[in-house]
């Protein structure tokens, strides 16, 4: 999934004419702190609600005002990936999109990247889920694919969290079925360290619930 393909085709762009009132309507309405300026389609840097309560320009056009802009961006086909390590790192609500000639495409709002993390992670399908750790040398995919797929089950997706100061990871595992009962066995069989796993439907929207308010304190949004 590239950046383009997650432009936002609702949330606008801000003109060095529009006051910053108008920015922070906006930025109301889309519940984002942050929005693009553009000279036609020349990114000319973010704004942030912060910006405009410090200079005091509420009624005054934002290009009469010297704003020290910062200008983070991706390329259309930078991987969706990149988007969040970006938006992560910089705290943003919004990135701005530009393509290969640095032309400004749009913006990448943080309810849609949120909205396409959750189906990279498969969490609208339905199965369960199992969490195993392990030492990151143990760590082999071909190994848990081969378990999952011996129990007549397929992984739907698979990522790594690694703990803090140690060499321990956690892998989460969403599966195409409900019942784990065979698959936890044989995972424990083959000595792996099973730390959660989730089968029905409470359990599992406590989980999901539980991810989302770990990455919303991830992006500090």
């Amino acid at each position: 999934m590239l950046a383009k393909d997650l432009v936002s085709d609702v949330i606008p762009a801000l003109k060095t004419s529009d006051t910053g009132a108008r920015a922070l309507s906006w930025m109301e309405i889309f519940r984002i702190s942050h929005l693009p300026i553009v000279d036609n389609k020349e990114f000319l840097g973010l704004i942030s609600d912060t910006d405009i309560y410090d200079t005091g320009m509420m009624d005054e056009p934002i290009g009469n005002h010297r704003l020290s802009l910062f200008s983070p961006f991706v390329f259309a086909g930078q991987h969706i990936y990149e988007v969040i390590e970006i938006a992560s790192r910089l705290k943003l609500t919004v990135i701005p999109v530009l393509d290969e000639n640095k032309d400004f495409m749009g913006i990448i709002g943080q309810s849609d990247l949120l909205a396409h993390v959750a189906s990279l992670t498969a969490a609208g399908e339905q199965g369960g889920i199992i969490v195993l750790e392990m030492n990151h040398h143990d760590y082999s995919l071909s190994q848990i694919s081969q378990i999952v797929e011996g129990n007549n089950a397929r992984v739907l997706s698979l990522y790594i969290k690694n703990t803090d100061g140690s060499n321990r990871i956690e892998v989460t595992i969403k599966l195409n079925t409900s019942d784990l009962t065979s698959i936890l066995k044989t995972f424990e069989r083959y000595d792996y360290d099973i730390s959660a796993s989730f089968m029905d439907d409470e359990n599992l929207s406590g989980f999901y619930k539980n991810r989302y308010d770990q990455f919303i304190r991830y992006l500090d949004v």
